[in-house]
């Protein structure tokens, strides 16, 4: 559980306290110093750091070649940095690194909520999120680099919570493919708009 001090000094006030925890439930790490790189869709395993400067040791010496991502949120290193110099400690404090990873995840929030629409509907939220969660964690959504993307504006509503709060586990594991997410209730297939079935395809199912 993320702490409520915490949240209410740092993140992005444009997100409910409740949806900044389960983003970073959902996509962030409990450890502050937790430094993830991937290639090619690949995770490369590389030591635990102890402290903030072999932290950003290990970013350094991936960003550029590798998708890095640092702790809280699991923010993405190398975005909006042209050289390995410009590279902040700041990634490792836990407020700055709350501050900068809710603020992009409500622009790919509000990237995702565009491409649907921009519904006013309360039940179509937790689809959108599930959606940003898959897009924050793959950095693309609908061919869209979302974190170089700009962003579409206007605010972040009808922030229902995504899961029930008796079910904070499951919702991370659920979104691993675009595919799992489907709106289970008639109404939001209707509202998703532009999703198609094709599990029908080639007697599949």
């Amino acid at each position: 559980m993320l702490d409520a001090a915490l949240i209410q000094k740092c993140a992005d006030p444009s997100l409910k306290a409740a949806i900044v925890e389960q983003f970073v439930a959902a996509a962030g790490s409990n450890d502050l110093l937790a430094v993830t790189v991937k290639s090619g869709g690949r995770l490369i395993l590389v030591p635990k750091a102890k402290t903030s400067d072999e932290a950003m040791a290990i970013v350094r010496q991936y960003v550029g070649q590798a998708v890095v991502r640092v702790g809280l949120t699991q923010f993405p290193a190398g975005v909006g940095i042209k050289d390995v110099a410009d590279l902040k400690p700041d990634l490792l404090d836990s407020c700055e690194n709350l501050r900068k990873g809710t603020a992009m995840f409500a622009k790919v929030l509000r990237i995702v909520a565009k491409w649907y629409g921009n519904p006013k509907s309360d039940e179509v939220f937790p689809q959108i999120f599930e959606d940003a969660v898959y897009a924050w964690k793959t950095g693309e959504f609908e061919g869209v680099s979302v974190f170089q993307a700009p962003d579409p504006g206007g605010s972040v509503v009808n922030q229902r919570e995504p899961i029930d709060s008796g079910g904070t586990d499951d919702a991370p594991h659920d979104a691993s493919l675009p595919t799992d997410a489907e709106p289970q209730d008639e109404r939001e297939v209707g509202a998703a708009g532009m999703r198609i079935d094709l599990s029908r395809i080639g007697g599949q199912k």
